[in-house]
Order: structure tokens, then C-alpha cells, then sequence
């Protein structure tokens, strides 16, 4: 099967870059041109900055809210996701600790909560909750991600978190292994039944079972692709070359490459001229190292683009290959 040919035949988009080039202003973007080609397509926003809510100049919150005809659009708190996920686990396990240990319990989980991490696994569950639901009121799925670093940490969750659970199954397994032979052998005395049921190794094959289905998901070139934006200049250029290596070590695939912010060739003023001057070598030098994928240019445009209508002049930009057919 061939791949897609334009990023928006994917199911699912995550849009990556260094801070300031641009990502949220084209995750927008895109987002918007899906809906206008007639997907019901779903907006997530992961950065903490919350930049979503000013390029729509909408308000948004943690729970989807339409901001145009089949476009709905959210924003993920990665601190409020990790308490909250905190507070699940604790309410999983509450039933299944005895309570002479709930109080040790709560303790350890309380001290990862602030361990490195955290953050990034209470937003991947997310993520994996999301995707189940969005396969039945969406079309189109598309991510406005945090920064490069904290995106890829992210993105390898599934193949470390796979192996991390699989061990707590098997070790689970054992404790109940044991468990019944305990009862087998002093249940009637002790006065305790088995009652076949394990609350806590039913929530982590659960998980497990999300974490895969996910992983299958954001590995699958046909249905998904990572969209890095960057501009012409030395950092970004050289983190997105990092970061392309990073998702191809876990198959991760990549859609595209937008080299934005890009002075125009007719643009007047020594200051443009001299930055069109200095932009041409990272430009050949984007081409050259992305020449898998395609790479679009986006004009640098007068001030930012904030409102729907100036996102839709963005999208007027967009290269025909791009464009619905």
C-alpha cells in the first residue's frame, strides 16, 4: 500500500518544532483546512503555553468545544493531567490496599507524581484515551505538541511503558499465584474467600492493551505523521535533524517538513534583503538533509496570525500538492 500522498489523508498529525517557529499557527492551520474539507476534525493542544487559544482567539479548555463548523478544538494541561491521573491511581488501588498501608501507598505515589516523567505518562494516557474516542466522532485527529524535547520523550512512551507493565503483569501473576495457594491452604481458617477477581492487574492489562493499541497507531505510516515546522536558521535546523533521527530509532513516521517564516524573494528593505541572504543556506541545507519527505515553504507574513481569518490567508499559501484534489 502506498503511503499517503498529502499530509491531511492521515488520520492522525503531530505537529513538532523549537519554540517560536511557528507549529501552533500551522497546526491550526491545517486543522482549519481539514474542516473546510469537509473532515470533523479535532484540535488537541499539549503545550503548556496554551497558544492555541490566542492564534483561534477562542478560549479553550480541557474539554472539546466547536470553534467552526466540523472543527472542535481543546487544550491539555500537562500539570492538571498528571494530578489527575495521580488521583485515578489512587482511587484504582483504594479497593484492593488493606488500610494499614493506604497511608505508605498514597506516600510513593505522591513522590512520582514529582519524578521525572510524570508529566509525560499521565499525558500520554491521555492521548491513548483520546484517540479511542475521537476513531468515533472524528475524522481527523491533529496534535499542536510541546516543545521538541518533551514531544519526543512523549512519543517514546509506548515501547518503554510495553515492557515497563509487562513486568508488573507478570510479577502481579506470581503474588496471586501464591496468594491462592495461601488461601488453598489456610483460606477456610483465616475466614477469606478468593473472590476471582484482581482490580489491580485488570487496570494495568487494561493499560497495556491502550499502550499497544496506541503505539500500533502512531507507528502506522498510512494513518499517522509527525509534521515538523522550522524556520531557516541554525537551532532549529539542527534540533529538527536530531529529532528526525529520535523518531526513526522508534518508527515514528514523518509527514512533511514546513520551512516557515521564509522572506519572500520580492520582499523590499536592506534588513529583509540581508535576512533572505543569511535564510538561503539553511533553506538548501533543509532541503538536503529532509530530501525523504516533502518540504514546503511558507512565506514570512506581516506580524502574527492570529483569528480565523488570518489562518485562512495562511492556509491560501499552502502548496497545491497539499490542496484537496
Amino acid at each position: 500500500m502506498a503511503r499517503p500522498r498529502r499530509i491531511l489523508d492521515r488520520e492522525v498529525l503531530f505537529f513538532g518544532g523549537k519554540g517560536g517557529v511557528g507549529k501552533t499557527t500551522l497546526a491550526a492551520t491545517m486543522a482549519l483546512e481539514a474542516a473546510r474539507e469537509g473532515h470533523r476534525t479535532l484540535l488537541v493542544s499539549t503545550d503548556p503555553a496554551h497558544s492555541t487559544s490566542d492564534v483561534l482567539e477562542t478560549r479553550l479548555g480541557g474539554t472539546a468545544r466547536e470553534v467552526r463548523p466540523r472543527l472542535w478544538a481543546l487544550e491539555i494541561d500537562p500539570a492538571e493531567e498528571a494530578d489527575r491521573y495521580i488521583d485515578d491511581v489512587k482511587a484504582r488501588i483504594a479497593d484492593s490496599t488493606p488500610p494499614r498501608l493506604m497511608a505508605e501507598v498514597e506516600r510513593q505515589i505522591d513522590i512520582a507524581r514529582v519524578t521525572p516523567g510524570a508529566e509525560e505518562s499521565a499525558l500520554f494516557d491521555r492521548f491513548t484515551r483520546i484517540a479511542e474516542e475521537a476513531g468515533h466522532a472524528y475524522d481527523r485527529l491533529i496534535f499542536d505538541t510541546a516543545p521538541l524535547g518533551h514531544t519526543l520523550r512523549l512519543l517514546s512512551l509506548p515501547e518503554l511503558m510495553d515492557a515497563w507493565i509487562s513486568g508488573l503483569i507478570s510479577r502481579r501473576r506470581k503474588v496471586n499465584v501464591l496468594g491462592r495457594m495461601w488461601r488453598n491452604v489456610a483460606g477456610a481458617a483465616a475466614g477469606t474467600e478468593d473472590s476471582g477477581e484482581d482490580p489491580v492487574l485488570g487496570a494495568l492489562t487494561e493499560r497495556q492493551a491502550r499502550f499497544r493499541h496506541a503505539r500500533a497507531l502512531i507507528t502506522d505510516p498510512h494513518r499517522t505523521g509527525f509534521v515538523f515546522v522550522v524556520t531557516p536558521e541554525h537551532l532549529p535546523v539542527a534540533e529538527t535533524e536530531r529529532s528526525v533521527k529520535m523518531l526513526d530509532k522508534y518508527g515514528i513516521p514523518v509527514a512533511a517538513i514546513f520551512l516557515n517564516q521564509v522572506v519572500p524573494e520580492d520582499a523590499d528593505g536592506t534588513l529583509l534583503g540581508a535576512r533572505r541572504e543569511r535564510q538561503r543556506e539553511y533553506a538548501d541545507r533543509v532541503r538536503r538533509s529532509f530530501s525523504r519527505y516533502p518540504v514546503h515553504a511558507i512565506p514570512l507574513f506581516d506580524g502574527r496570525l492570529h483569528g480565523l481569518e488570518e489562518l485562512e490567508r495562511l492556509a491560501g499559501t499552502l502548496p497545491m500538492s497539499e490542496r484537496a484534489t
